[in-house]
Formats: structure tokens, sequence, C-alpha cells
């Protein structure tokens, strides 16, 4: 029973949903640290794109994160690395991020003072964290998204480096959609913060 439970949560794990943690407070207050996501995989096996609004999960595309701390016990890396190749715990190299999606490839996007525009068009986003504005102090753009990224900023604005911050970077600060894993589509732990995004976020 315990073997077909591993591998019925690897076909989860591999098909449908990942678990992720939040380990920063970038997202807030939409996704809080210590939350734990359900990230759902199966979206771009059917043809789902990055779209403007939902926040999703990616690889990091380099130099965005740093080097990761290494487990020093042998018992506790392999215990580790078994339950997270199985989906049961968070991905153990943790080189992840969440972001939401702010403009896509061909997409032109820009801040000055309050107001982020993409394509010249003002974005609502009544998900700011409380106290923030769209810019948080950094003018930047106006930046073209190149084809097959998507440019992403953190909810809680004035806490988080995203692409803004990473202009100088491989893609000018965009992601490719290659390493997104998928949308956010529930916070599934703790209890008392749980919450339902949609099939492909929000």
């Amino acid at each position: 029973m315990a073997a077909v439970g591993l591998v019925v949560a690897l076909l989860i794990k591999t098909c449908l949903f990942q678990v992720f943690t939040i380990p920063s407070g970038s997202m807030e207050n939409t996704l809080r640290i210590g939350d734990r996501v359900g990230v759902n995989k199966l979206a771009p096996l059917t043809g789902w794109k990055p779209e403007p609004g939902q926040p999703v999960v990616f690889k990091d595309p380099g130099g965005w994160l740093p080097p990761q701390p290494v487990d020093s016990n042998p018992f506790t890396n392999a215990a580790g690395s078994v339950l997270s190749f199985v989906g049961l715990v968070p991905p153990k190299d943790d080189n992840y991020l969440v972001k939401r999606v702010i403009a896509t490839g061909g997409q032109t996007v820009q801040c000055t003072g309050t107001t982020l525009t993409v394509d010249g068009k003002k974005v609502d986003e009544p998900y700011l964290h409380s106290g923030d504005d769209s810019c948080a102090g950094l003018d930047f753009g106006p930046v073209t998204v190149p084809s097959g990224h998507v440019w992403v900023e953190g909810d809680h604005r004035s806490d988080s480096a995203d692409s803004r911050y990473h202009q100088r970077g491989p893609g000018g600060g965009a992601v490719p959609v290659d390493n997104v894993v998928g949308p956010v589509s529930a916070v599934v732990w703790p209890l008392n913060h749980l919450d339902w995004f949609g099939w492909v976020g929000r």
C-alpha cells in the first residue's frame, strides 16, 4: 500500500499538481511566508500559456536566487530527496520563485510615478500589498517583452526583487515561458489560509 501511495503521489506531482513553499514576503498578502501552494502542472500540458494577472511558479532563470544551503545529514538529505521526487514535499533544490505575470511576449510594459501600463493601458492591480503602489518608487521602461517570455512582478511591490531588478540579466528581466512550471491554483497549507485561485490562477 505504501508503494502504491508513492506511485500515486509521483503521478500527481508529474501530471497534476506539485506543492511549493513560499519563502519570502514578495507576494503578500496574496501568498504569505510559509504558505504551501498547489501548482497546476496539467495546464501547460493542455495548451495553457501564462496570461497577465496570473500568479505562476517558475524556475530561476539565472541569478535571481542565492546558492541554496546543502543538508549535511546524509539520512535527512536522502529522505528529503525521495519525498521531493515523489512530490510529497517541495522541490529539494528549491530554486523556484512565484510572481504574478504582468505582460507576455510582444507586449510593452512601463511604470512611471504610481502607474503601471501594458501596451499603453493602465493596469488595475487590486492585489497589491496595502501601502504599495504599482511602481513602488522604481520607474522603468518602456520594455518590450521578448517572444516566449513573461514579465513578472510581486504583489508586495516594495519587497520583491522581480523582473524590474534583473533587466541586465538574461531576457532583460523577462522569464522564459519554458521555465514556468504552471499557474498557482490554491494555497493548501496552513489551514487558516486555505485559498482557491481557480484552475489557472486569478
